[in-house]
C-alpha cells in the first residue's frame, strides 16, 4: 500500500462511517452525547450561548458574542496571550528549521498559517456542535461525578444565515467548556445524573422539543449550572497547513492548549495538560528523566497506565502540543513518545530491559495487566495517553469531534460525520459506565487502546471498523504464534477479512477483504 493510500483510507472510513442520528435507539452516542444538529441549535440560541455563558450582562438585543469581543474580555485575557506566545513560537521554529521555506497567512506558501485576525474578529463566533457526557472521567473527579464538554467551533458571520441557502461558514478550530458533571446541586447523586442522561437516550424528538426536554426539570443539562461549574477550556485549532509539493506530503498541524479556570483571578490560566508528556524537557534533564523513569514504572503507576487512568504528576508535563497529521514526518515531529526508548535516541529514559522487568513486577503484585504486555504496549500506551498523541489516533484530521454543522443547508442530511471512530468506538464503554452508576456499581474505568476500543463484552460493535470489521485496525499475526506481540494478538479482522500492515516494517495494520 502506498504511503498516501496509507493516510486517505482512515478519512474514507471515516466518512462511511456516519451512525443512525439522535434519538434512534441503534445511534452509538446514545445516553452518552446530544448531536442532533436542530436540538444544538436552539441550545445555541439561549441556555447555552456563549454570550449567555461568558458576559451574561451583555445586552439581549446583541444576540451573541463575537470572537473579537470574547478575547477582550479579562478572564479570556490569559487564552489570547498565550495562543499569540504559541504562533510566535510556531513561526520562529519553523523559519530557524526550513529556513528556505515560506510561512505565513494566505496561499502560495510553503506553510499557511491560521489566520489570528478570524479568532479575534467582530466577524466571528463560537457556536455550539455537540455535548458530550464524560461521567467515565469521574476517576478524576469522583465528587463531581465527572465531566461535561460543551463543545464550540469557531464560525464566521455570515449575511446567508442558516438553512437551505446556508454555506458552512466554519474555521478549524473547536473551545471545550469542560463544566463539573454534578456542580452545586450537592443532593443530585451520580446515580440520578447517570439515570438522566441514559433516560435522555432514548428520546425520539429532535429540535426545539428535545432541547426543552433535556434542559426541563430532571432533564439530563438541568444540572448545568453555568458560569458557575466551569472548570477549564481546551483549545483545538489548526495552526498551519502545507499544501502537498514535489518534496512533502500534504501535512497540518493542530495546536492544543489547556486554561484552568482560577475562582479567586476569574481567569482562565494556562495549564500543563493532562498526561501531555513534556518530552524535550524530560530528555535534557538527568534528574527529571530519572524521577520519570522512577515514578511511571512503579507497579501502581504502571497498573493505571494499563488502566488508561494514570494521572502523571504536572513537573513532567508540557502546557501545549502540536499534533501533526498526518504524524511521522520527521524524529522530532513523531508521537509524544518517541525518543524516550533505547535505540530511538542517545538520550532515552526507557530500556528494553527496564519495561520488561517492571511489567514482571506489576504483574507479580496485582495480577495480570489488560493492555500492557509487551514493551510495543507500553510504548503505544505513553503515546495514546497524551493530548497530542489520542488526536493523531483515529482522528478526523485533528479533531475528535468536529459536530454536525448545523448552519448549513439540510444539517440532518449531512454527509459530514459528527465525531471520529475513536469517539463512536469508546461510546459503549461510556455507557457501561454510565450503567454502572444507575445501578449502584462501582463503574470500571478502564480502556483500551485509542486504536482499538475497549467493548466490556458487548457485541453491539462487532463487524464494524470500530472493533474487527473492514477497516479496523488490527495486528498481523507471525507464522508461528509464540512470535505474536502479547499486546496486541487479540485484534484481529471479522470473518473474510485479513489484517494488511500499514508499512512493511510494522505488524499494525488495517482490516480489508481478503485478497484471493
Amino acid at each position: 500500500m502506498s504511503r498516501a493510500l496509507r493516510f486517505v483510507l482512515p478519512l474514507l472510513l471515516v466518512c462511511g462511517a456516519l451512525p443512525a442520528r439522535a434519538g434512534e435507539p441503534q445511534a452509538l452516542e446514545r445516553g452518552t452525547a446530544i448531536i442532533d444538529p436542530f436540538a444544538l441549535r436552539e441550545l445555541d440560541s439561549d441556555r447555552f450561548n456563549l454570550k449567555r455563558i461568558m458576559m451574561p450582562e451583555l445586552s439581549p438585543k446583541i444576540p451573541f458574542m463575537s470572537g473579537g469581543l470574547l478575547f477582550t474580555l479579562p478572564s479570556m485575557a490569559p487564552v489570547r496571550k498565550a495562543l499569540d506566545e504559541e504562533f510566535d513560537r510556531y513561526i520562529a521554529r519553523h523559519k530557524a528549521e526550513h529556513p528556505d521555506e515560506t510561512i505565513g497567512v494566505g496561499t502560495g506558501l510553503d506553510f499557511q498559517l491560521f489566520d489570528r485576525a478570524q479568532l479575534y474578529s467582530a466577524n466571528s463566533r463560537f457556536v455550539l456542535s455537540g455535548i458530550v457526557n464524560r461521567m467515565d472521567r469521574a476517576y478524576v473527579a469522583g465528587q463531581e461525578c465527572g465531566e461535561i464538554r460543551l463543545i464550540y467551533r469557531l464560525t464566521r458571520i455570515t449575511s446567508a444565515g442558516i438553512g437551505e441557502a446556508a454555506v458552512s461558514p466554519r474555521l478549524p478550530m473547536t473551545l471545550n467548556l469542560v463544566v463539573k458533571a454534578k456542580g452545586t446541586r450537592s443532593a443530585v447523586t451520580c446515580a440520578m445524573l447517570a439515570r438522566r442522561w441514559l433516560a435522555a437516550g432514548q428520546l425520539t424528538e429532535t429540535g426545539a422539543e428535545l432541547a426543552e426536554k433535556l434542559t426541563a426539570r430532571g432533564g439530563a443539562l438541568e444540572l448545568v449550572s453555568l458560569p458557575l461549574n466551569i472548570d477549564r477550556i481546551e483549545t483545538n485549532l489548526q495552526i498551519a497547513h502545507a499544501p502537498k509539493s514535489p518534496t512533502r506530503d500534504f501535512r497540518t498541524d493542530y495546536l492544543l492548549k489547556v486554561f484552568k479556570y482560577n475562582a479567586e483571578t476569574k481567569a482562565f490560566e494556562e495549564s500543563p495538560m493532562e498526561n501531555q508528556i513534556d518530552r524535550d524537557k524530560i530528555l535534557v534533564d538527568d534528574k527529571l528523566k530519572a524521577d520519570f523513569k522512577a515514578w511511571l514504572l512503579d507497579p501502581e503507576n504502571l497498573r493505571g497506565a494499563d488502566r488508561g487512568t494514570v494521572l502523571i504528576p504536572e513537573r513532567f508535563l508540557a502546557k501545549g502540543a502540536i499534533a501533526p497529521t498526518p504524524a511521522g514526518f520527521s524524529p522530532s515531529e513523531l508521537l509524544p513518545a518517541y525518543g524516550l526508548f533505547q535505540g530511538e535516541g542517545k538520550d532515552f529514559v526507557f530500556s528494553e530491559s527496564d519495561v520488561v522487568g517492571a511489567l514482571r513486577k506489576a504483574t507479580e503484585s496485582g495480577g495480570a495487566l489488560q493492555n500492557i504486555r509487551s514493551l510495543a504496549g507500553f510504548e503505544r500506551r505513553l503515546n495514546d495517553m497524551t493530548c497530542a498523541g489520542c488526536h493523531q489516533t483515529r482522528g478526523i484530521g485533528g479533531f475528535h469531534f468536529p459536530g454536525v454543522d448545523w448552519m448549513a443547508a439540510k444539517p440532518s442530511n449531512s454527509t459530514v460525520v459528527p465525531a471520529s471512530p475513536h469517539f463512536f468506538g469508546d461510546q459503549v464503554r461510556r455507557r457501561d459506565i454510565l450503567a454502572a452508576f444507575r445501578d449502584g456499581r462501582q463503574p470500571d474505568f478502564s480502556r483500551g487502546f485509542a486504536s482499538r476500543p475497549q467493548t466490556r463484552g458487548s457485541t453491539e460493535l462487532a463487524g464494524s471498523e470500530y472493533e474487527d470489521g473492514w477497516g479496523a485496525h488490527c495486528y498481523v499475526r507471525h507464522e508461528k504464534a509464540a512470535e505474536d506481540d502479547a499486546s496486541f494478538r487479540g485484534w484481529t479482522c471479522a470473518e473474510g477479512l485479513a489484517c494488511q500492515a500499514q508499512t512493511p516494517a510494522s505488524r499494525i495494520g488495517m482490516c480489508f477483504v481478503k485478497e484471493k
